[in-house]
């Protein structure tokens, strides 16, 4: 009995060997992919928020009708084919045996519901405003109808914001649907844990195949440095946004990649012109003269980006690179504060969230404006807080960015300027021209790219005139990725999305 129990022991303790290095190594599969980024999403819901944070992760866990490439052209998505037969009449056939997450198969009822839904939002109208009605033709077929001709249609079904919705979940949840997102994208939702990460699991049924990592967990980590750490200790596996200050240490790590590409986006200061100084339109421009911000590119971004003289920048179509760009001129904007009626200059406010590099831009600008004789004091203010306050026009002055996500300049500038999306739809500068609010339809309804481009430029130069926001850099994007990290891509709009990532397991 004792010869028997020895052999079976030695048995064990050879099969833990092999298993352990005495013989084949032992290959742990990595299945969860960690990305961090500098702040929790707002909702998981495309129609209840347009912002970035929440985007990268509704991008993930929805589809549209139609998407993007990597050059911004159109491609199909839930919409395999579509036809244009007049110039206000666009016909989609959708992917039969879509399933969303919940189990309910993709119908017509859930575009036309989807669309409709956009329309009733505040924050997601401006995008198919342009929009009649919406037709369903039959379970895989429906016909979307636009008050005249609209040239950007496509481009704008193709923002995360048109994700289609299953009418059924949103239903379901009602007012709580921002907790409970059910989507078709190849990602499906798990749980979020408010301020800290949300988890997703991979969709195995996804329409296109299922996804290459099983789980992917998207981390708030508003310090920046503390996101690059996080990277090289490998506690995330891809840090959006890596601060200009931290670059070198990524390029310097022989276990990690720095990708960077140029972006559709635009950093601005935008002043609220409902409230005394700034509904003064030579104050605005005081201030546009004050501010040097080539400091700003080469201190906080350190040169990663390019002076701005439009709300929109080179890659969109539409940009004017003959739009009045402000240069740096305290003298000029001293005298302009004298003719504005402010020879001692005056006090406000800036609002910034909790970003580092913005809290950064805010101190330089405080310490510029102070050179004029504006005392400006720097206020952090909480993410969901801030988008909040700058819808309701809690605020004096502001800091934020805006990506012209669709690469057309109606999503870039519409949603920044026109009277009808003041407030949380993006024109938190409370500006209104009539003339402006105008020329934005026509240029819109138009499907004459080149009349679009004339009356576009007509509008940057009118807005650089006014100056509701002063437009500072277009800002180059970049992530921090290690190197068995395969097939992440950049999106120009900032959605990056998940599908497609594979870790190198060849180690």
């Amino acid at each position: 009995m004792k010869k028997v129990l020895l052999l079976i022991s030695s048995l064990v303790v050879l099969l833990t060997l092999t298993a352990c290095g005495g013989g084949e190594k032992e290959t742990k599969i990595k299945d969860t992919l960690v990305v961090a980024q500098g702040a929790d999403a707002k909702s998981l819901d495309p129609h209840a928020s347009n912002d970035q944070p929440s985007s990268r992760v509704t991008s993930q866990i929805y589809d549209g009708l139609v998407s993007t490439d990597g050059d911004m052209n159109i491609i199909p998505a839930l919409a395999e084919s579509w036809e244009q037969p007049n110039s206000t009449t666009t016909i989609f056939h959708l992917r039969k045996g879509v399933k969303f997450h919940n189990g309910e198969e993709l119908k017509a009822s859930d575009v036309k519901f989807t669309i409709e839904g956009m329309l009733a939002s505040p924050q997601t109208h401006h995008i198919v405003e342009a929009v009649d009605k919406i037709e369903v033709v039959d379970d895989y077929t429906v016909k979307i109808i636009t008050k005249e001709p609209f040239g950007p249609l496509l481009h704008h079904l193709a923002h995360t914001a048109s994700a289609i919705l299953n009418e059924k979940a949103v239903t379901k949840f009602g007012d709580d649907y921002g907790q409970h997102p059910v989507g078709t994208g190849p990602y499906k939702f798990v749980k979020w844990d408010s301020g800290d990460k949300i988890v997703l699991v991979a969709n195995e049924d996804y329409f296109l195949g299922a996804p290459k990592v099983k789980n992917v967990i998207f981390r708030n980590i508003t310090e920046g440095t503390n996101r690059t750490i996080s990277l090289e200790t490998g506690e995330v596996d891809i840090a959006y946004d890596i601060e200009p200050i931290d670059k070198n240490q990524v390029k310097g790590n022989e276990n990690l990649e720095l990708v960077e590409q140029e972006s559709l986006s635009m950093d601005y200061i935008g002043f609220n012109l409902s409230k005394a100084p700034f509904d003064n339109k030579l104050v605005r421009q005081a201030i546009g003269h004050a501010i040097d911000v080539e400091i700003l590119i080469d201190v906080v971004l350190d040169g990663a980006g390019i002076k701005a003289n439009s709300p929109i920048g080179p890659k969109v179509f539409g940009y004017s690179k003959n739009s009045k760009s402000y240069e740096y001129n305290p003298e000029l904007a001293k005298k302009l504060l004298v003719e504005a009626g402010y020879p001692n200059g005056f006090k406000t406010t800036i609002w910034t969230n909790d970003n580092p590099v913005r809290l950064q831009i805010a101190t330089i600008v405080q310490d510029q404006l102070k050179q004029v004789g504006i005392d400006m004091a720097v206020e952090p203010v909480e993410w969901g807080a801030y988008l909040d306050g700058t819808a309701r026009g809690d605020h004096e002055m502001f800091i934020l960015g805006w990506g012209s996500n669709t690469a057309d300049a109606d999503y870039g500038l519409n949603a920044l300027f026109n009277t009808a999306n003041i407030g949380g739809a993006g024109n938190r500068s409370f500006y209104s021209n009539k003339d402006v609010d105008k020329w934005l339809d026509e240029a819109k309804s138009s499907v004459d790219p080149q009349k679009r481009i004339e009356i576009y430029a007509k509008i940057q130069d009118q807005l650089m005139e006014d100056l509701p926001i002063d437009p500072l850099f277009y800002k180059t994007m970049n992530a921090g990725i290690n190197k068995d990290v395969k097939g992440f891509k950049l999106n120009p709009a900032g959605h990056h999305r998940i599908y497609g990532v594979y870790f190198d397991q060849q180690k």
